[in-house]
């Protein structure tokens, strides 16, 4: 026991001077793991590790580990922004992974997508991404043709600015319900429903920003398609849009715009200042047209 004074060691006989001891070997392997294994971890998942292009070309095909494919499209993104040429033999793989079923990488190509506004192939896959089901993927995809010079995305850009509203995906009863008021991030848990077999269906917040008001309660009912969450955006999504909007806004777009500029007391200053910006942008332009 501790305190006592005794040492273990001093009971061995005198008689006994090779007595075995425990070899520190396991110990140091273990030591070593601990800090081996979060290093190959880190080092296998940080998007700015350099890859051979054979690796590129290998990560883009793996679309069975979702950070692989990512990796790779940073990579390409990362040469396509030093206008490096090569980079368009894996246009072709780049495309095909719009269709791919998982929204991360989805909405990862839409990103990338936007650093080349004069690919035709890119462009019409952004313009086609632009009904996706997941918001991100749209926002993404918006916000990239205006590196192309292309509106059409312009709805998408206005939705950003204002609340988004989650519904529930099926009928149950409502358990876990996040607070008015939190800040949630893509992906964020927001309520559980239980079923009518007992089954636990998690519902998820689709983009970022802070619940703005919660319309049902813990325990209560809700059905397939009703409204519970209203998100209110956050501070990125908003100058992101406000920005992209100066470049493609049209006239309708100056009343939401203009709000921003106006503020009140819990808008930043530069989303003040970028919102007026943009409405100057968009009221030069319309009378240029006019």
């Amino acid at each position: 026991m501790e305190g006592n004074g005794h040492n273990p060691e001093a009971s061995l006989p005198a008689s006994a001077p090779h007595a075995r001891r425990r070899s520190p070997l396991p110990l140091i392997i273990v030591a070593a793991l601990f800090i081996i294994v979060p290093f190959l971890t880190w080092y296998g998942t940080w998007f700015g590790r350099h890859l051979t292009d054979e690796e590129v070309g290998q990560y883009l095909a793996d679309q069975q580990n979702t950070r692989h494919v990512q990796h790779a499209l940073a990579q390409v993104e990362e040469r396509m922004s030093k206008h490096d040429q090569s980079v368009k033999r894996w246009y072709p793989q780049i495309v095909a992974l719009a269709n791919s079923p998982e929204s991360e990488i989805r909405k990862t190509v839409a990103w990338v997508m936007g650093r080349d506004g004069s690919s035709e192939e890119f462009h019409a896959t952004l313009l086609r991404l632009l009904t996706d089901v997941e918001p991100i993927v749209r926002r993404n995809a918006a916000m990239a043709l205006v590196n192309f010079n292309d509106g059409k995305g312009r709805n998408e850009l206005r939705a950003m600015l204002q609340p988004f509203d989650v519904a529930a995906p099926v009928e149950g009863t409502l358990n876990s319900v996040l607070p008015s008021g939190s800040p949630v991030t893509v992906g964020a848990l927001l309520a559980r429903i239980r079923r009518g077999d007992g089954e636990i269906q998690e519902l998820r917040s689709p983009v970022a920003g802070r619940i703005q008001s919660v319309s049902k309660r813990e325990g209560e009912q809700v059905a397939t398609a009703e409204k519970i969450f209203s998100i209110a955006p956050d501070t990125d999504s908003i100058e992101n849009a406000l920005v992209a909007l100066a470049f493609v806004g049209e006239s309708e777009d100056l009343p939401v715009v203009e709000s921003f500029a106006r503020g009140d007391g819990s808008t930043p200053v530069r989303i003040k200042k970028q919102a007026a910006v943009t409405a100057d942008a968009i009221k030069r332009r319309s009378s240029a047209s006019h």
